[in-house]
């Protein structure tokens, strides 16, 4: 009896992490802030090098309200993997980092690890590639 419990108690837990692991593949959003409480956008463009710093109010207005409306879902692991086009960190109102993420395309970022692929909305891809170009 013992060890029937013991095993039923092992299940139990290895069902239970399966299933909070199988939980994080529920698309959700990824940047959730509010505008106003950005002061600065740092966008390096892994394809020619530049970096930007975005500080014009109306540009961080569209860029987070942007990354707010779009939902991700987990796709790949993305260890192992070079390359990429805009590192992006965002800066809170006292200037600390509040989110690090890497922009790939339109509808793909990563994030802590991970490749996400966006669902529904996309990224605006190039309203970001004219930033840095008008910056450069």
């Amino acid at each position: 009896m013992r060890k029937y419990k013991k095993t039923l108690i092992f299940v139990g837990i290895l069902v239970a992490i399966v299933l909070l692991y199988g939980l994080t593949y529920i698309p959700h959003t990824i940047v959730n802030i509010k505008p106003d409480k950005v002061s600065s956008i740092k966008i390096f463009d892994g394809n020619t090098g530049y970096e930007t710093e975005i500080t014009d109010k109306i540009a961080i207005e569209y860029i987070i309200n942007n990354l707010n409306d779009v939902t991700f879902q987990k796709d790949k692991w993305a260890f192992l993997y070079m390359g990429y086009s805009f590192r992006t960190t965002i800066y809170n109102d006292k200037g600390k980092p509040v989110k690090k993420l890497i922009i790939n395309s339109p509808d793909t970022i990563r994030y802590k690890g991970f490749f996400y692929k966006a669902k529904g909305n996309q990224i605006d891809y190039e309203y970001i590639k004219r930033a840095i170009e008008k910056q450069s």
